[in-house]
Parts: C-alpha cells; structure tokens; sequence
C-alpha cells in the first residue's frame, strides 16, 4: 500500500478540519484508495490552544519550517491565510520537491501566476480545490467534469456573509446594517466584514475561476468589484415587484473572444434556481457549450466542508491524478465595465408633478436606453416618490453617461440608483 505523508501548516478552522478528517476517515481514503495518508506534522504559533480534535503525540509543533525541512513529508498544506507569509511558505515548499496544497484565495488570485509558474517549472502539483467553494468540488468540476466544454458563463454565489446578509434583507425587510449586525453575531461575519460586504472575496474567487475557463493568466487586479453596502430594502422590495431578487454575484463570461470578469449586486429573476439560494450556503453555474446549464450548491466555507476540499486534492496528489500543472498564458482581452452590455434597474427620487417621466425617458433616449417597465409610487407630502425602472439591455457606457445628466435635472431630488440585471430580456 502506498504511504503519503502530509504536513499542515495552520491550525485554524480549516486546518483543524483538515486534521480531523485525515485522522478519522484515513482507513475509508485506504479502502477508497489503496493509499494510506498520514498526518506527520502539524505548525501553529498557537500550540497551546484547545481545538476539538486530538492529534497523536509528537506532530503538532509551533514551527513552521520543521514541517516544511522536513524530507519525510511529502506534500505541505498551507492554511495560514493572508499573503506574504503564506507566500513564503508555499514557493520555499515547492523549492524543496513539496506538492502544495492551499486554500489561499487571496494569495492565489493577487500573486498566483508566479506560484504556479514555479509549480510547472519543478513539475510539482498545486492544489487548490478549497479556495473557492469550501466543500463544492468545482475546481475539479471545471478541470474534469467539464474539461470538453467552452465555458461559456460562470455566475456565482460565492460568500456566504453577504448572501447571508441579502437574505436576511429579503425575507424580513430589515436593512443593510441590521442585517450585517445579526451576521456577526451569529460568525458569519468578520468583526471587520471589509472583504466580504465590498465584494473583495468574491474577486478573489472569480479571477481564478476566470482563470481556469479561460486559460488567462490570474488577473485580480482587472476585476470590477463593487460590494452590497448601497444595497437598501426599498430596492429589494421594487426588485420583488418585478419579479426579481438581488444577489451579489461573481460573473465571467466570454463574448466575442472578449472576457467579462465582475462582481456586484445583481438582479436576477426569482424563479432562476440560483435566485432560490439563500443563507450562508454558495451556488455557482456554468453554462458550457456542449453540456449547457449546470448548477453546483453546497457549503462554501467552515471548518469539516472546507476541510474536505483540503483532503480531496491530497489524495488526487497521492493517486498521481492532475499531473500536468495549470498554464494560464492564453492570450486575452478583458472587456472594461464601461463597455459591458446589460439590462438595469433605475431607482430615482423624483419630484412629484406632471412631466418628470418624460424628462427622464428624453435622457434615455439620447443615451440609447429602451424603458421595458416602469413603477411610479402615488402623491408624497414630501414632494418626491420613487420612480423605478426597468431597461432592456444597455451599454454602461451610455449608462453612467445618462445618470450624470438626469441627476442634475431639477425634477430628481436625490442621487439615482442603479443595479444590473441578469436573465432573459421580457
């Protein structure tokens, strides 16, 4: 039977996952396999700390490269998080002779190219199922369900805080920062939520599904990002009233040998499958060429979910599976925003007297922009109702052009608000 032996830097929540998974299901992955995984080290600088897993005597240690030195081990996980440090760890492993396995993101998504050049250059494994999804396999979706597919779209619910948060808003009309309150009372949300409510999460996880669609190098810093925060109740009730639902979504897609790589609220309709995911759970579809719609849901982070990420790509590394290294080198042209077409909701306070629609559908017009719906809420004491619109598809160029001119029309009494829309044109 063939040994592997496996070191875990990170004694976090995923890596205490990671630990107990190898731990209680090693002699299942031996039936399953043929290959015993054994737990040989394990580094935290916090050692002295009580997790709910018991490691055998002598392998935890609270130095990092004891594990990485050491030439027993044969593939290092990397679960430290952040960028620097996690860096160091990575690239010096795979220096060394060491396969590689991280749930790194961030790492992967802002400075992942040179990783994985080095990868191919040592022709070493990099895994890194965990990154996106937590407990959905679609990195091995992508690479081999799907690996006879153009990846046409990918749309994602990638971060569990903020469809948390969108669905708390939703079902009990409360708003943003209620609803983000409730989140971190509960762990699902960050004491500082940056990452997740700005969509930065999100960005990470698209550029390197983006990445893998496409073949393009990891191209973080060229994603679109805009996060929930302006989000209201108000705009997820008139979304209701369309039919609709508001997500934060991660989108690539390829048109026209161009790629679309963005992420920020979107309207979709409420009867689309991936609109019925709701809470901390993630949902990511893919429409390929060949086998059209599919749709993948699960657990997109915590400890046991992610942690069996972790443990999947070791023992894909130990069977021998995935050995060519991932290139991103194809030649590609990223569309900017401004040039993306799409349909949109409109949200203006309006003054409260004959004329307005007209003055604002005028500006539209200048702007190629075709109203398909429109809400106009009754008379207001306060001199201003809501007037909500809905547009076929439109350029954002034209877009943003036509909202800076009507935002100075005297008869608009606050700043307009605008979301994407996704779905067929009605």
């Amino acid at each position: 039977m063939k040994e592997v032996r496996v070191g875990i830097i990170g004694f976090g929540t995923v890596g205490t996952g990671t630990a107990k998974i190898l731990l209680s299901q090693r002699d299942n992955i031996k039936n399953r396999t043929g290959i015993d995984v054994v737990l040989k080290k394990v580094a935290d600088k916090d050692i002295q700390r009580k997790r709910d897993v018991e490691l055998p005597e002598g392998v935890l240690t609270a130095d990092a490269w004891e594990v990485i030195n050491d030439p027993e081990i044969d593939i290092i996980v990397e679960l430290v998080g952040g960028i620097t440090v996690a860096k160091e760890f990575i690239t010096e492993a795979l220096k060394r002779g060491k396969h590689v396995v991280t749930a790194n993101k961030a790492l992967l998504a802002e400075e992942g190219n040179e990783i994985f050049v080095l990868a191919r250059q040592k022709g070493l494994q990099l895994g890194f199922e965990a990154s996106v999804g937590g407990g959905i396999p679609i990195i091995k979706v992508m690479r081999e369900g799907l690996v006879a597919n153009k990846m046409l779209a990918i749309y994602g619910i990638i971060n569990g805080t903020t469809n948390y948060i969108l669905t708390k808003m939703t079902y009990e009309g409360i708003d943003f920062q209620d609803a983000l309150r409730e989140a971190q009372q509960l762990g699902y949300a960050e004491a500082d939520p940056t990452l997740d409510i700005e969509g930065i999460d999100s960005a990470h996880k698209i550029t390197i599904l983006a990445s893998l669609a496409y073949g393009i190098p990891l191209s973080f810093n060229r994603v679109y990002c805009e996060g929930i925060t302006k989000i209201t109740a108000q705009d997820i009730a008139f979304a209701k009233e369309f039919g609709y639902k508001i997500k934060l979504l991660a989108i690539t897609k390829i048109l026209d040998g161009e790629i679309e790589i963005r992420v920020h609220p979107t309207m979709i309709p409420e009867d689309y499958l991936i609109a019925k995911v709701d809470g901390v759970f993630n949902a990511i579809y893919i429409d390929g060429d060949s086998v059209g719609a599919t749709l993948y849901y699960g657990r997109g982070a915590g400890s046991l979910p992610t942690g069996s990420a972790v443990v999947a790509d070791i023992v894909d590394i130990a069977k021998g599976a995935n050995q060519m290294p991932l290139d991103f080198s194809s030649p590609f042209k990223i569309k900017p925003i401004e040039e993306i077409e799409s349909m949109y909701y409109f949200r203006f306070t309006a003054l409260d007297r004959p004329g307005v629609l007209s003055k604002i559908s005028g500006v539209f017009g200048e702007h190629n922009i075709s109203i398909a719906s429109v809400i106009q809420k009754g008379r207001s004491k306060a001199g201003a109702v809501p007037l909500v619109i809905l547009t076929h598809k439109a350029r954002e160029k034209d877009v943003l052009q036509a909202v800076e001119k009507i935002d100075q029309l005297p008869v608009v009494a606050a700043k307009s608000v605008f979301i994407r829309v996704e779905g067929q044109e009605t």
